[in-house]
């Protein structure tokens, strides 16, 4: 029997597969968290370059000469986020028109101490104002995280998901 068991421990087949098992786990939750992370922070980015983008639309008075809608507007910021994001039907958007800069308040449009399903509060507006209106357009969206990690992970709402916003306020060009 101690013949044996000396054998055993001599014996160092396997042991790779052992420490990978162990050390498996870990590492690839390390993996998939930064591939989270990076996701969400290039979603944000796109987020904000679209939603700057689009608004330049109302600034120089485009969108009030068109007559768009909040559904084209909507359409029009979806088409600059090139998939990263789910559900375009998800963005919630609110254009005011502001007596000046100071007035701009800037509150998301649900409580962030949420439960499930962490709906919208506050409903859309549309008012992309006319020439030399001081305007604000915010841009919500509730983005799903697929890796949750407790309060290591990603997510900033009660449901899970991870509420990114993009908000920009500027005076219209003097068109008529």
């Amino acid at each position: 029997m101690k013949r044996q068991s000396r054998r055993l421990t001599r014996d160092e087949r396997g042991v790779t597969a052992i420490e990978f098992a162990l050390l498996a786990l870990p590492f690839f939750g390390i993996i998939g968290a930064i591939m989270q992370t990076s996701v969400i922070f290039l979603s944000s980015q796109i987020l904000e370059s679209a939603v700057q983008d689009a608004a330049r639309t109302i600034r120089t008075g485009q969108v009030q000469a068109a007559g768009t809608t909040i559904e084209e507007f909507r359409a029009d910021i979806c088409g600059r986020l090139y998939g990263l994001f789910p559900d375009c039907a998800g963005l919630h958007i609110r254009v005011n028109t502001l007596a000046d800069f100071q007035s701009a308040d800037l509150q998301p449009p649900l409580d962030t101490n949420c439960e499930a399903p962490c709906d919208w509060t506050v409903g859309e507006t549309w008012t992309p104002g006319n020439g030399k209106s001081v305007t604000l357009v915010q841009v919500y969206y509730r983005y799903p995280v697929a890796i949750r990690l407790g309060v290591l992970g990603m997510s900033n709402l009660g449901d899970g998901r991870r509420l990114m916003g993009s908000a920009t306020v500027f005076q219209n060009e003097p068109f008529s």
